[in-house]
């Protein structure tokens, strides 16, 4: 009798089940504790991967912390994909309802940002928004229907998430102030950034990311937000590469 797929996957994830009692090794012996250095050294691999690509969830919680995490959520969201820099997708909303770290509500949106830069870091290249096509007739220009570029990202919190980013990665930053940001993640060179967002800009990027005329997300983003700036929103659009060449216009 052979060993189901299944069966090993358990097995391999949880090191609480007994090693299946058909697995034999090469030379048709009991697997036994072959079986179980290799199953601490795939946990421990996922372990590492999820580590890289949750750098500021691992530096809230700390590393022992991040292990014993990592091992609970690698057993519920095994790999779906032999490349291991797409794994830990379902890490956020695992976060949401994993009760020993429920007192830090800010942690899944910690995870949503790791996850946005290592995104934007993977996407693909474009061609940036030139500045020169918002030079013509000022009705063409209102009429323009922008896209946000394939690595950019917008996440809104209702946490200080931009302030818990640098006081973590940035050397003298100051304490999280106790207030709710947007942030914008873009990648204008190699590595992705990211971005505080004044008030209604989020609101202005995810019209003009539904394909919504450049005037008509603007008048979206003030009646959402009174404070919204659209001089100030474009030009850091702009700095940063967010936007890339006009789609077509509808007729």
């Amino acid at each position: 009798m052979t060993v189901s797929q299944q069966d090993f996957r358990i097995a391999l994830l949880d090191p609480e089940q007994a090693v299946p009692g058909d697995l034999t090794d090469g030379g048709g012996n009991p697997a036994g504790a072959r079986f179980s250095v290799y199953r601490n050294n795939v946990v421990v691999s996922l372990t590492d991967a999820l580590a890289t690509a949750f750098p500021l969830v691992r530096n809230l919680i700390g590393p022992q912390t991040f292990s014993r995490l990592a091992a609970v959520f690698v057993r519920a969201h095994p790999p779906s994909s032999p490349l291991m820099m797409f794994y830990g997708e379902a890490l956020p909303g695992f976060l949401e309802a994993f009760g020993p770290l429920a007192h830090l509500g800010y942690l899944s949106d910690c995870a949503r940002l790791d996850l946005a830069l290592r995104q934007s870091y993977h996407a693909a290249d474009s061609t940036p928004l030139d500045p020169a096509r918002l030079q013509g007739d000022p009705s063409d220009v209102l009429d323009l229907r922008l896209a946000l570029a394939p690595s950019t990202r917008v996440i809104r919190s209702r946490w200080p998430l931009y302030d818990l980013w640098r006081y973590n990665t940035e050397p003298g930053a100051p304490k999280p102030r106790a207030m709710a940001q947007d942030l914008l993640i873009t990648r204008p060179e190699y590595d992705p950034e990211p971005h505080l967002l004044a008030p209604g800009t989020a609101d202005w990027l995810d019209a003009l990311d539904r394909s919504v005329p450049l005037g008509r997300a603007s008048e979206e983003a003030a009646l959402a937000t009174a404070d919204f700036d659209l001089s100030a929103s474009l030009s850091l659009a702009l700095e940063t590469r967010a936007l890339v060449e006009p789609l077509r216009k509808d007729t």
